[in-house]
């Protein structure tokens, strides 16, 4: 039979599925063999081909460049040209003239110059010359030779900074002699051809020219200006780019201000002062010398004063202008107001007669005169030249303490005078109700309220200028930058006691002022002097307690037709402690030479005869 194609099963007796004999398995047919790989033939590609590929890509590339480039130049062009320049570009300050300080004659106390600040850049300076060129800046520039050397050295920078407020003559002379990479820079110098005349008054400024004391800082808006700005291109080197792009906003100089201080009257009062405070020891003292008519400051002296040349090498309390910031008890002095309240209520008359014992119970105290007397009859206006604390209080009882503060605050006590002087205190002035019973005794003669000089000056300013007081005046006025003079507006005068009031106590201070009243040592031979003396128990803030002294006197001259206030004043004295004794000598040197000054002519009439007690 024939096989039967296809996958038909085939029977067990199959020859080629069925065992084998003896039970061993059929054997595989054997697998032929692999033909062999052909070999590995390596083609190469076609050369124009990748020219073409590679000229794509360049092309690509390029193109990138080309359009960052168009950006650049064309449609950012003006973006790059801006930010170029502001890389050249620097803003320079053009420092303003700082307005000048000068007494009421045009006498400069403070003014400003030219100066130059003198850099160098280290690295432009070969080593082999340093130590030459050391020795010349040093020797030019007032500073050591290691100093300079020092700044040579740090040749990794391109700035050191040599001197400030360098002589334009001393700058020139070092800019021609070839120093490499030296550099001058255009600032002004603040200087004091006075010295210490009239020193805190005048005050400073500091490192920026800012001023810090005195007027320099209560005028600094004025005496400043506006400083400038120039913009200019430089290149690497610093150096200005010449023909290029500038903008200039011109500096506005600053105004001049002129004080009323007379120079030559401030160096007497300063002179005078400061040699009473080394006669008697005192721990400071204060002139203040005052017109009558207009209240303006003639001389405002202190001492010790502050040499404005040396202002960082002097203690701080040196920087306090006195005259105007120290508070104290002014002590008879303020027997005037006293004596203007009682006068002004009518309760007393310069005839009134007082039977007055050398002490005085007032409440839980014991108050006496400064000297010890038997009883006597004395009239308000010998009470007033003996200075008789027993007295006053006698005649403050009938005017009453309501009416007595009254007359205090209108004399400008508790209140700052207001006249532009810089540092015035207001001085302390209690309120009539909080009174203690001596103090309400106390404060009749001076203790118990505190003032400052300046303020105790415009009390006799008042009472000289028949009861109308005047705010104390410092600027006589300020000079633009165009020349013109604007005068400082006139001070508002405020009556404050009749002219008849003022009279009758500037007759009791012409006796206080004469050989029989306490301040003989005031009297200037030719001259009818008016003034007063003043001894108080002085408060040391630093010890919490009374100690020492306030010695003073103030007055007017000539007493018929006054033109001129003096005060002076010594704090703590050593040597003596009366008014009469220590300040009193003061006012009369200062006073004669003010009036000799002022050419103010002798006095053609005779004081009134004085009436030093009730049966005379």
């Amino acid at each position: 039979m024939p096989r039967p194609r296809g996958g038909a099963p085939r029977g067990p007796g199959d020859p080629e599925r069925g065992p084998r004999r003896g039970g061993m398995p059929p054997r595989r047919p054997p697998v032929p063999p692999r033909p062999p790989r052909p070999p590995l033939v390596l083609r190469l590609g076609n050369p124009r081909r990748r020219i073409n590929i590679g000229m794509i890509v360049m092309t690509f590339i390029l193109s990138i460049f080309a359009g960052r480039l168009i950006q650049m130049q064309g449609l950012d062009s003006k973006i790059y040209e801006a930010k170029a320049v502001g890389q050249r570009m620097i803003t320079e300050v053009i420092p303003a003239k700082r307005g000048s300080i000068t007494d009421v004659n045009g006498h400069a106390l403070a003014m400003t110059v030219e100066a130059r600040e003198m850099a160098i850049d280290p690295s432009k300076v070969h080593p082999n010359v340093r130590a030459k060129v050391a020795n010349v800046l040093a020797a030019e520039l007032g500073k050591s030779q290691q100093e300079i050397a020092g700044k040579l050295a740090k040749d990794t920078t391109q700035y050191q900074l040599l001197a400030k407020d360098v002589d334009p003559v001393v700058a020139n002379r070092l800019l021609k002699a070839q120093i490499p990479a030296l550099t001058a820079k255009k600032q002004y110098k603040r200087i004091y051809p006075a010295g210490d005349l009239a020193g805190t008054l005048v005050g400073f400024v500091g490192v920026d020219g800012t001023g810090l004391g005195g007027l320099e800082e209560a005028k600094n808006s004025v005496l400043a200006g506006r400083d400038g700005k120039q913009r200019v291109e430089q290149g690497r080197d610093g150096q200005r780019i010449p023909m290029t792009h500038s903008q200039r906003q011109a500096p506005l100089e600053g105004s001049h201000v002129r004080l009323t201080i007379d120079r030559d009257i401030q160096w007497a009062a300063q002179k005078s002062i400061a040699e009473q405070v080394r006669a008697v020891g005192a721990e400071s003292g204060t002139v203040i010398v005052m017109d009558v008519k207009t209240a303006q400051v003639v001389a405002m002296a202190n001492a010790p004063e502050l040499d404005l040349n040396n202002w960082r090498q002097a203690p701080q309390e040196n920087y306090v202008n006195r005259a105007a910031a120290d508070v104290f008890e002014p002590g008879s002095t303020n027997k005037v107001i006293t004596a203007a309240a009682a006068l002004e209520s009518g309760a007393v008359r310069p005839t009134t007669s007082f039977r007055v014992k050398d002490n005085i119970r007032c409440y839980d105290r014991t108050l006496r005169d400064a000297e010890p007397h038997p009883t006597e009859t004395m009239t308000f206006q010998t009470a007033i030249a003996k200075s008789s604390n027993v007295a006053t209080i006698m005649a403050a009882r009938k005017v009453g303490s309501q009416r007595l503060h009254g007359m205090l605050k209108s004399f400008g006590f508790g209140a700052k005078p207001g006249g532009g002087v810089p540092g015035e205190e207001a001085g302390l002035l209690p309120d009539y109700k909080t009174w203690s019973g001596s103090q309400s005794c106390t404060i009749a003669y001076g203790q118990g309220v505190s003032v400052t000089a300046l303020q105790m000056a415009s009390v006799y300013q008042t009472i000289a200028n028949g009861g109308v007081r005047v705010p104390p005046q410092i600027v006589a006025g300020t000079t633009g930058e165009d020349g013109r003079f604007t005068a400082a507006a006139t001070g508002k005068q405020t009556r404050v006691v009749s002219d008849q009031t003022a009279k009758e106590i500037t007759a009791m201070l012409e006796s206080a002022a004469s050989e029989e009243g306490t301040g003989g040592l005031a009297a200037i031979p030719g001259y009818r002097v008016a003034g007063k003396t003043g001894t108080a128990n002085r408060y040391d803030p630093k010890l919490g307690r009374y100690d020492g002294y306030t010695a003073s006197f103030v007055g007017f001259a000539p007493a018929d037709a006054p033109r001129l206030v003096v005060l002076s004043v010594l704090q703590n004295p050593q040597k003596g402690h009366f008014g009469g004794q220590l300040a009193a000598p003061v006012f009369k040197q200062v006073m004669t030479f003010a009036i000799k000054s002022r050419k103010i002519p002798p006095t053609s009439s005779t004081a009134p005869p004085v009436r030093l007690s009730a049966g005379q």
